[in-house]
């Protein structure tokens, strides 16, 4: 049988009782979230509720082994092999969607990592969002103090402030998830509802449309001399990152007008997932391309896996024809990876090597700690 459309998949994060299973079981009751699949884990949370598991048939899946992260080679990857299945013997009805739901202690990239790298689970899912609850009682202390928990907002694409009710949340989580994660919407659980919640991926489900502003997070509407940096570790009164970025969860964005030879780009991811994959949670990117600069080139990697590239038909009206690429890490070398993407690029920067010294020696770099 042909493969199926592929199925947008929302993994739903946050730390331990945060209220995933709370907010997951009120979304499963709305009559417009059906056909969908819910593969959660029982690892020190409730979950989710009997009657929904009793009445959702084969519709609802749990891991009740242990943490997710930890089964992600193992049982996830087979159970998501599972439904392609079922769905297309005719055992399962067409899923509208997945939610996994992960261990609050869990890191979503290995997750991530498996959607993209899996041959057969490329073909018929495709990651939709990470979608991070972050609980407005205890947020403060838990980002301040667990990097599980800072690697989970930094890697959203929106994040859901719970539990306001019992404690407002202060301007002080504000500023926290800001710092970690300044592009990504920030919802209060009240007003989240299933639109708000799926639909966060590159082609916009009502419109059909690529949205790539919505999806980099970053306003691609004209082109900056400057890039955006954000990190979790000290910054100067101008609100700039310093330098280096070891051992700081955060984010910057790489920017270029000029269109890129795909020989260079992939030269240039090859030298980042070689050299500070471990650190790479998470790379979104479109390429204007030399040798087609009416397509768009889309790229979207976690650790040094990279998801098959998508070529969009044409720039999405209003967007500046330039090349953005959003990095996100923990421990990620700022200073380094942009002297490489400018070596790559052709852009100037003193007392570092550039595109042919990098090709010739690609150790060049480790003398500066690359």
């Amino acid at each position: 049988m042909p493969p199926m459309v592929p199925v947008p998949v929302t993994v739903l994060t946050g730390f331990l009782g945060s209220g995933k299973t709370t907010l997951l079981n009120r979304l499963l009751r709305d009559p417009s979230v059906r056909d969908t699949a819910v593969i959660v884990n029982e690892f020190g949370e409730v979950g989710i509720d009997h009657l929904l598991v009793e009445t959702g048939g084969e519709g609802v899946i749990e891991l009740s082994d242990g943490c997710i992260c930890c089964t992600v080679r193992g049982d996830l990857v087979d159970t998501l092999a599972d439904l392609v299945d079922r769905v297309q013997t005719g055992r399962l009805a067409a899923l509208r969607r997945v939610v996994i739901e992960t261990t609050g202690l869990a890191d979503p990239t290995p997750i991530l990592a498996s959607l993209m790298a899996h041959p057969v689970l490329v073909q018929h899912f495709s990651l939709d969002a990470v979608v991070t609850l972050v609980d407005a009682a205890t947020g403060v202390a838990t980002l301040r103090e667990r990097n599980e928990a800072r690697r989970q907002v930094a890697c959203a694409d929106r994040i859901v402030v719970t539990k306001a009710d019992l404690e407002p949340e202060t301007a002080e989580l504000r500023a926290l998830i800001a710092r970690l994660n300044p592009r990504a919407p920030v919802l209060a659980v009240a007003e989240v509802g299933p639109d708000a919640l799926f639909g966060c991926g590159l082609v916009d489900a009502r419109t059909r449309q690529a949205d790539l502003s919505r999806w980099l997070g970053e306003d691609l509407s004209c082109t900056h001399d400057h890039a955006h940096h954000h990190h979790a570790g000290s910054h100067d009164g101008h609100g700039h990152a310093h330098g280096h970025a070891h051992g700081g969860v955060g984010s910057f964005s790489l920017q270029h007008e000029a269109p890129i030879a795909l020989a260079d780009i992939e030269a240039f991811l090859d030298l980042l997932r070689d050299r500070q994959g471990s650190s790479l949670l998470r790379m979104k990117a479109v390429v204007r391309l030399r040798e087609d600069e009416a397509r768009p080139l889309v790229l979207h990697g976690v650790r040094t896996y990279l998801h098959p590239p998508v070529r969009l038909p044409a720039w999405p009206e209003g967007v500046a024809r330039g090349s953005r690429l959003v990095l996100i890490g923990d421990g990620l070398d700022e200073t380094l990876v942009r002297d490489l993407f400018a070596a790559f690029t052709g852009t100037p920067v003193s007392d570092a090597p550039d595109r042919a010294a990098l090709l010739d020696n690609p150790l060049a770099l480790a003398s500066r700690g690359f």
